[in-house]
């Protein structure tokens, strides 16, 4: 049988039965009318009557949908929506019968009752198909019953949809045995016949005593810490066990066990999900042409699906790199294949290609996102880091206020403060630009600095997960060393945050929340591919690399911090710089850097323009050597290395 021909099989099916019991609600109305199955003298009002409804009625259920619906998902909505189905067909009914002068023949109390009658019949084997589908009517003492015993961790509305979602599907074989939570006040409630049977300490209790083989954490905005005392007390347990994501995640407000997944180290660093101002970031993306330069990066293709939610008119993906630029467009293309979206191959040195796409498109709103980032490398090569870095943001800024630009948003670094290397420097003359720029102009300049993203190109977590891997050791620069940490998603959302509330020159700070001892992310990382960390992978210490420093800084001495209307975004006192005066340095910078290359010269010139900049190697480039030395190469790390 076709899909189409069985759909329409069900369709008929359902409707038969509602024929037959709308019929037979009529007939019950008569009945309890007159308290009597003998009802001889009324079957010609109730023939001459029971067309006329059974026509009204079933034009209104299916005008209302109710023949488009699944009754083993049928829920509080749909019995709603059929109350107001029949209530509206019993009231057609009676102003027909009015009409045609009708109405005085028939018993008004019938039309009441027969309503009541009504909606029992036809919601009661709607909901009884869902009972029996779902298996209601077995017993609830999971112990005693065949296949994967689950414990649900959270008797909040996530909890039950996933108990619901569980009996609603016995084909894949899961068995709850109940809940736990830290509600004390929840304790020995049940759900849907389902118990709390202690909180977060009793685990090991309950896992012995159910037989539990795994624990779903049902609480989509439980806390980094929360989470990771589950996840020990689990595996001290030795039962496996899941999470729900973030509520940031969970964008389409509907849970599934499909929604289940492994712990990730992102859940362990949880952050309360950032509240947005989704109508102020709507009012300056809608309908507009927006260009993200870097398009092909950790941030710049997140910040492409970030603002693609918003429905500009057009997006303008600025990347050099080909292969980035293809793998972003060809993912937006599926995900949003309703807007127009424009992949361009360019360089933010390029000037004339820049200008050139300035005028082509005519963007109203620039994402600046392009940068080198990782600090060993620009240790390296410091004459790339400045060119790209200073020149390609100047490049921008300088054509984005020619062409008209309404809204410049420049994504910086917790690196810029207080800078020990070359990158760090490199992005707050970047900032200074973006400053100066916008003072007199009609283009609103805003830069947003923080930390380290999660997962990011370069970061740490896929460099810890492949040492993991391929056995270990997991390597570390220093036991004492410090880092923010955020999600990209998160990061992104409040780039785009402060861009909406930026009126031009501030530069705003994201609250990157408590720092994150690296350390211990490794033992996190170790522990949740159910390994022992220092037994079955060892931790090893590799030394600082060139240019790093032990605690990332968010503001720079002497700069003031307010607080704006969001609570995860602060905004740093303005630093006074005249633009010729910067122009100028720069100039003299970059005419030392094309005659006699990155020598200490340059550094001096650098710290003219930022004072804060301290170069932990005097100013001298990394050799090479020193590179590979203190890289995260675990082949040249030796056992006396490891702890």
């Amino acid at each position: 049988m076709s899909v189409d021909i069985e759909k329409r099989y069900k369709q008929i099916m359902v409707v038969s039965s509602d024929v037959a019991l709308i019929s037979i609600s009529l007939v019950l109305a008569y009945a309890f009318r007159f308290s009597t199955l003998n009802l001889s003298g009324h079957w010609g009002q109730i023939l001459l009557a029971l067309p006329l409804i059974l026509l009204i009625r079933i034009s209104v259920l299916a005008l209302r949908g109710l023949y488009h619906g699944m009754w083993r998902f049928v829920s509080v909505r749909d019995l709603v929506v059929l109350i107001e189905a029949v209530t509206i067909s019993s009231l057609f009914l009676v102003g027909v019968l009015f009409l045609f002068q009708k109405l005085n023949e028939y018993p008004r109390s019938v039309f009441f009752i027969e309503w009541f009658t009504a909606i029992v019949l036809l919601g009661g084997i709607r909901l009884s198909y869902r009972i029996y589908r779902e298996g209601w009517f077995k017993s609830t003492n999971g112990s005693s019953m065949a296949g994967k015993h689950i414990l649900i961790v959270g008797a909040g509305r996530a909890g039950e949809m996933i108990l619901r979602e569980i009996l609603g599907n016995y084909r894949l074989g899961y068995v709850p045995v109940g809940f736990i939570d830290d509600d004390r006040n929840k304790r020995n409630m049940t759900i849907h016949g389902y118990r709390v049977l202690g909180n977060s300490r009793d685990i090991p209790d309950i896992v012995k005593k159910y037989g539990v083989e795994e624990v779903y954490l049902a609480v989509p905005t439980a806390t980094g810490l929360a989470k990771r005392r589950i996840m020990l007390t689990c595996k001290r347990a030795g039962v496996k066990f899941k999470t729900l994501p973030g509520v940031g995640e969970l964008l389409n407000g509907t849970l599934k066990i499909s929604a289940l997944r492994e712990f990730q180290i992102e859940d362990l660093l949880g952050r309360e999900p950032a509240k947005l101002d989704t109508a102020s970031i709507k009012a300056y993306l809608r309908g507009k042409t927006v260009m993200i330069t870097g398009a092909g990066g950790s941030i710049g293709s997140e910040l492409c699906r970030q603002v693609l939610r918003f429905a500009p008119q057009r997006l303008i993906l600025f990347e050099r790199s080909e292969y980035n630029l293809y793998q972003i467009h060809m993912n937006l293309l599926e995900l949003f294949p309703e807007v127009t979206i424009y992949p361009v191959i360019g360089d933010v040195l390029n000037q004339q290609r820049v200008e050139k796409t300035l005028m082509d498109f005519k963007p109203e709103v620039i994402f600046h996102a392009a940068a080198y980032k990782h600090v060993p490398l620009m240790e390296m090569n410091p004459e790339e880091a400045l060119r790209n870095n200073i020149s390609g943001t100047s490049n921008m800024a300088h054509l984005a206020r020619i062409h008209g630009v309404n809204k410049f948003v420049m994504v910086s670094t917790d690196k810029a403060v207080r800078p020990t290397n070359i990158m760090g420097a490199s992005k707050r003359v970047a900032e200074l630009v973006c400053e100066v720029a916008g003072k007199n102009s009609g283009t609103k300049f805003v830069t947003v600095r923080f930390g380290n993203v999660l997962n990011s190109v370069g970061s740490v977590i896929p460099l810890f997960k492949q040492q993991i891997a391929k056995g270990g050791p997991v390597t570390v620069t220093h036991p004492e060393i410090y880092r923010y940490f955020m999600t990209i998603p998160e990061a992104v959302q409040l780039i785009m945050q402060a861009g909406a509330m930026g009126q031009g020159g501030e530069i705003f700070i994201l609250d990157m929340g408590e720092p994150v001892k690296i350390v211990d992310l490794a033992k996190d990382m170790i522990t949740l591919c159910g390994l022992e960390p220092d037994r079955d992978i060892k931790i090893a210490f590799t030394g600082l690399r060139p240019g790093e420093k032990l605690f990332e800084e968010l503001l720079t001495e002497g700069e003031e911090i307010k607080s704006t209307l969001h609570e995860k975004i602060k905004v740093a006192g303005r630093e006074e710089f005249d633009e010729k005066i910067l122009m100028a340095k720069l100039d003299d910078l970059f005419i030392a850097l094309d005659q006699n290359g990155y020598t200490p010269d340059i550094v001096e010139k650098l710290k003219e323009i930022v004072p804060g900049f301290q170069p932990e190697n005097g100013g001298q480039r990394t050799p090479l050597e020193d590179i590979r030395n203190t890289s995260y190469e675990i082949n040249r790390i030796s056992p006396r290395d490891t702890i």
